[in-house]
């Protein structure tokens, strides 16, 4: 047995059988295996950041990693972009990286680079693999780094040598580090200010926003009055009908900062303190207002669930009837020119039960919660670091994580040039995602950002490198390329229309919705 096929063996010994991948010639030996090892599915992309953003996806709804296979430097930090996404959203993620064999790395060849600099930008943990014989324990210990946690971004770099080398067989799977307890300390402070009658909330992260979390949260807020909000940025929410709903940190900071405003402590439970996405001249860098006080109950890789349910214990809430969603069942619109509006309520009423909304629709979705609080229920997973061009990727993951559930992914058009060739993987797997390209033909969010920094009247120039126009995007024309069949829409009733025969058939689809 090689290191290529040990690794193989330990991986799948591990519970990771799925890997996203864009190999090289140094991945070849690994590439080999997979015909002597059944198990492994591998999905192809056709760009790493594809690679890398299927992965993300994947983790978030299998609750376990899958693995990537990259070839040397550049197809690591071509997939960087979604590496940070991942590691923001705390996903785990196990990286496999070919680097040239060890001997060879001594000459100045055209693709050698600083494979292990390049990890260390997007890893929690990474290493080198030494030899054919220990290519296992790595991979072992790296799917064990993986897990640790809230989830991590283990990469595991393998000379060539290594993965042709000689090996002694797979390696026992390792047990990830337990999530730490929180202190007894935090919880009592955390109870002291909610019985103090000072206006608390709750800003829950991870773990938190899924059952048992949210009806533990619930059953708090319920008998104690604090308000529950979500870190701006998530993993994975669930919601809709029969789900507690959360209100979401904003993306605008006058909106955060307003939202904040009379709020006097702050309890961290998995989140870190609310901060702006930017700074921005004469505003401040923490949403809260100088005068509250922040608490961290919980830090992101503590057990969360279980400081919540050390919390509920503590108020005498554990048995108390937890809020309950009062929002009214998502109702179709009325007919007109598509806006971002009449679209996220139409989405609303259309969205299949149980199904998976993937969500960068940057700008454009600002209002999407507000509609979606009455959908169907569903799970929830978004853009986490803010680097565009994970929409199309994620929704690729998750689909191959629940091929049983209708993905629905909301994608801009801007953001979306970054991965289309998720559409080719979506095609060829034939996955069950219907996209929806929200086509304002623009980078509409930096009209926003101009305003911020104190540019109010951009001159043609500048309005030139927000504009997708001259010439437009056809992203039927681009899905249709790819092997995915595809149709615009205009109107609010043409867009309900393509949803219900999208989400009624079996396969990849995509509509272009061009909004007002």
């Amino acid at each position: 047995m090689n290191g290529a096929e040990s690794l193989v063996r330990t991986l799948l010994a591990c519970e990771v059988d799925v890997c996203f991948t864009n190999p090289g010639t140094s991945e070849m030996h690994f590439v080999a295996a997979l015909d002597r090892v059944p198990g492994m599915r591998c999905v192809l992309g056709l760009f790493e950041g594809v690679v890398t953003g299927a992965a993300d996806g994947y983790a978030r709804m299998a609750d376990r990693p899958a693995s990537t296979l990259l070839h040397l430097g550049p197809g690591l930090t071509n997939g960087m972009a979604n590496l940070h996404n991942a590691r923001k959203a705390r996903t785990p993620i196990v990286n496999i990286v070919g680097e040239h064999a060890s001997d060879h790395l001594r000459h100045e060849s055209p693709l050698r680079s600083d494979v292990p600099g390049a990890a260390a930008l997007c890893s929690d943990w990474y290493r080198v693999s030494s030899s054919g014989r220990a290519v296992a324990g790595d991979a072992a210990e790296a799917v064990a780094q993986a897990r640790s946690g809230d989830g991590r971004i283990a990469t595991l770099i393998l000379p060539a040598d290594t993965a042709w080398g000689e090996a002694d067989g797979p390696a026992v799977p390792r047990a990830p580090q337990p999530r730490p307890q929180v202190a007894a300390t935090a919880i009592a402070a955390a109870v002291q200010a909610i019985r103090s009658g000072k206006r608390c909330v709750l800003v829950l992260s991870g773990n938190a926003l899924r059952e048992p979390g949210l009806t533990l949260a619930g059953r708090i807020a319920a008998k104690t009055g604090v308000k529950l909000f979500s870190q701006g940025a998530v993993r994975r929410i669930e919601r809709g009908l029969g789900r507690l709903p959360i209100t979401r940190m904003p993306f605008a900071i006058d909106q955060g900062l307003a939202l904040l405003a009379d709020v006097e402590v702050l309890i961290l439970i998995g989140a870190p303190p609310p901060a702006a996405f930017f700074g921005y001249p004469g505003k401040p860098r923490l949403l809260a207002p100088a005068h509250c006080e922040t608490q961290t109950l919980a830090e992101p890789h503590d057990d969360v669930v279980q400081a919540l349910q050390w919390l509920a214990d503590e108020l005498g809430a554990a048995q108390h009837a937890p809020l309950v969603n009062q929002a009214p069942r998502a109702l179709a619109p009325a007919d007109g020119p598509l806006t971002a509006d009449s679209l996220m309520q139409a989405l609303a009423a259309g969205l299949p039960e149980h199904s998976i909304l993937c969500d960068e629709s940057v700008s454009a979705g600002r209002t999407l919660f507000r509609f979606t609080d009455g959908a169907a229920p569903h799970d929830y997973l978004q853009i986490t670091g803010g680097s565009i061009g994970l929409g199309l990727p994620m929704a690729t993951g998750a689909a191959v994580a629940c091929p049983d559930r209708k993905v629905i992914c909301l994608e801009g058009d801007g953001s979306g040039m970054y991965t289309l060739q998720a559409l080719w993987t979506q095609a060829r797997e034939q996955l069950d995602v219907v996209n929806i390209v929200l086509a304002n033909r623009g980078y509409q969010i930096l009209r926003g950002e101009l305003k911020n920094v104190g540019i109010e009247q951009p001159g043609e120039r500048a309005q030139r490198m927000l504009d997708i126009v001259d010439p437009r995007l056809d992203w039927v024309s681009l899905a249709k390329g790819q092997g995915v069949e595809a149709v615009a829409v205009d109107t609010t009733a043409g867009f309900s229309a393509a949803l219900a025969a999208a989400t009624a058939r079996r396969g990849p689809f995509l509509i272009e919705a061009r909004i007002g």
